[in-house]
């Protein structure tokens, strides 16, 4: 992040890190000496960890200690011979007007810059940080020439890539070193990996779908807009030189480390905690056992809602209806919305008329319910749902029938219920390893449809497909020689009948299951690939599937915990791996 080489990588992360009295590099040794005393005061590792005793206070820690946010570089002025035409005439730009020019040209080849509400809203607030001089002179966005700033970048990206290794382990290198000194924090003896702890750089903001906002310039995050959380009994994080933090409290109730508020949304940011760690597993634990609490309740929850479709209250009928819809279709509550902030996405408490059409009968159903409108993260939903004839007021009403329930525990309950008898239904334990892998996926693709976890299909598809396909090919050719050479060696055998030609049948015989075995997963790779080239499985998979339903799955048919969860998601699921065995039930 800081300029590369040398004495400049060492002078830039002095004067942005400094200490008083020491460099960066003694930073790095003060953290190992914090580690080291956070041992001498018994860190616990390991299983342990899920074992320690949790209070019911509200308190989620005793000790917090880290190193603050790491902070995005300053900004590099570009060379003199990279510049900014303005109606044909090239232009010095201030340093800080340059500065923003610079994000809209690295998204030159991007298409949010061909969007008219971008262009505005980015000329809008680049005007703002111009000069007074600066200002008399640009005033129309389409007389700007940021071509060769754009070309400067696209070599600069294109030079980097083509690093020699030795460079880019020098790189990696670095990177470690902050990772190590900023990407760690000791909570209750525990070093504990950090989740994001830079802060975003300044630029564009993009947003989702059509959103309002788009282009509007992200400011830089300064010391100054820094709230930091730590135990009143550590040592605080120093703000880099010449600046202070806007505040350091000790809230033993939240588990974020450093917070500030971000100028296009007003929304509060947070430095939280590794999704590994003690604490998110605990919560994730939490979330899924509540989820497990509801499976107790749900026919009686069921019954009620059916029960209230011919209440004479309106209100009643409507927040029926709209749990009816939430534990059917897995429908996000969806909140209000002033309107020009956001994108105009919605979910069931939250549809307007134009986004449903009722049909007494369609394509041969009774009493159908079309629904066409556009979801979180701007992703349209698109169903034709058979229904059963007859948002904050809809969470409370949730809260009086279970503890703790919420629409989104109605979406965790199905997902994980869906998940776990597809698995029963699809798995056939006499398959092999790839097969059972299909089974998951496609067990797992049934969440995702019900969840509505869709995503376009990837610019690399084809090509990918096309690989894929040569290899089966190539595969396919392997297998037909095999067979051709041992039908000779039988041949072989049958004419001389000794032990030599024996031999070479059993071993052309294990080439030709090998080749079989080869050829089948080429082939359920192909048949995966298709299947889920529209389809998320990641989102339900990390955020709706209680990963123990997976575990206990993997544990019952031998299929290795790692072709489902990945190293950052086994340590994710550390704790659903410990506790499951093959004989869970959600």
């Amino acid at each position: 992040m800081f300029p590369r080489g040398g004495v400049l990588v060492r002078q830039a992360m002095d004067h942005f890190y400094p200490h008083p009295g020491r460099g960066w590099l003694s930073s790095l040794q003060s953290l190992i000496r914090l580690q080291v005393s956070a041992a001498r005061k018994g860190v616990v590792s390991g299983k342990a960890r899920w074992e320690e005793e949790k209070t019911d206070d509200g308190v989620k820690w005793k000790q917090l200690e880290h190193k603050g946010p790491y902070f995005a570089p300053l900004y590099e002025p570009l060379p003199d011979d990279v510049k900014f035409y303005y109606d044909g005439k090239p232009m010095k730009l201030n340093v800080a007007t340059e500065e923003i020019a610079t994000f809209y040209a690295k998204m030159l080849d991007h298409e949010y810059t061909t969007k008219e509400i971008f262009q505005n809203n980015f000329f809008h607030d680049w005007r703002k940080e111009m000069t007074s001089e600066e200002r008399k002179k640009i005033k129309h966005l389409e007389k700007c020439d940021f071509k060769e700033m754009h070309k400067y970048f696209v070599d600069k990206n294109e030079a980097r890539k083509a690093l020699p290794k030795e460079e880019k382990q020098k790189l990696k290198e670095e990177a470690d070193k902050i990772q190590e000194e900023y990407g760690y924090c000791i909570l209750d003896g525990h070093r504990e990996k950090i989740g994001n702890f830079k802060t975003e750089p300044p630029g564009l903001f993009r947003g989702r779908g059509d959103h309002p906002k788009m282009g509007m310039l992200k400011k830089r995050i300064m010391p100054e807009d820094v709230i930091i959380n730590c135990s009143k009994d550590s040592k605080t994080p120093e703000p880099p030189s010449g600046h202070k933090w806007k505040e350091v409290r000790c809230d033993n109730t939240v588990t974020w480390l450093a917070s500030w508020t971000e100028n296009i949304q007003n929304s509060i940011k947070y430095i939280m905690l590794n999704p590994s760690s003690k604490l998110k597993g605990e919560k994730d634990w939490q979330k899924y056992e509540v989820a497990r609490r509801l499976k107790g309740v749900v026919n009686k929850i069921r019954s009620q809602y059916r029960a209230d479709w011919k209440s004479r209250e309106m209100k009643k009928r409507q927040r029926s209806v709209a749990l009816y819809f939430i534990d059917k279709l897995a429908l996000r509550a969806g909140n209000e919305k002033e309107e020009g902030e956001t994108a105009d996405t919605v979910g069931c408490c939250s549809l307007r008329v134009e986004h449903i059409k009722l049909h007494p009968e369609l394509d041969g159903q009774e009493h159908v319910v079309e629904f066409d409108f556009l979801g979180k993260d701007s992703i349209r939903y698109y169903n034709k749902v058979p229904v059963e004839k007859p948002t904050t007021v809809l969470n409370k009403h949730l809260q009086d029938l279970m503890d703790g329930l919420t629409a989104k525990v109605f979406r965790t309950y199905n997902a994980s219920i869906t998940l776990q008898e597809q698995l029963k239904a699809l798995t056939d334990a006499e398959d092999n390893v790839a097969a059972k892998l299909l089974s998951y996926n496609r067990a797992n693709r049934a969440v995702a449809i019900l969840c509505n976890h869709q995503r376009a299909t990837p610019k690399s598809f084809e090509k990918s497909m096309q690989n894929l396909q040569a290899k089966i090919d190539a595969k396919k050719e392997q297998l037909g020689e095999a067979q051709m050479e041992l039908k000779r060696a039988k041949a072989d055998l049958k004419a001389k009948k000794d032990v030599k030609s024996k031999a070479a049948v059993e071993k052309k015989k294990k080439l030709l299951e090998k080749l079989q075995e080869q050829l089948l997963k080429l082939n359920v790779q192909a048949t995966d690939k298709e299947e889920n080239k529209q389809i998320a499985l990641g989102t339900s998979k990390l955020n709706y599937l209680d990963p123990r339903i997976s575990v206990a799955w993997c544990k019952k048919f031998g299929v290795p915990i790692e072709k489902i969860y990945n190293k950052t998601q086994r340590e994710k699921f550390a704790w659903a791996i410990d506790m499951a065995d093959e004989d869970f039930e959600f």
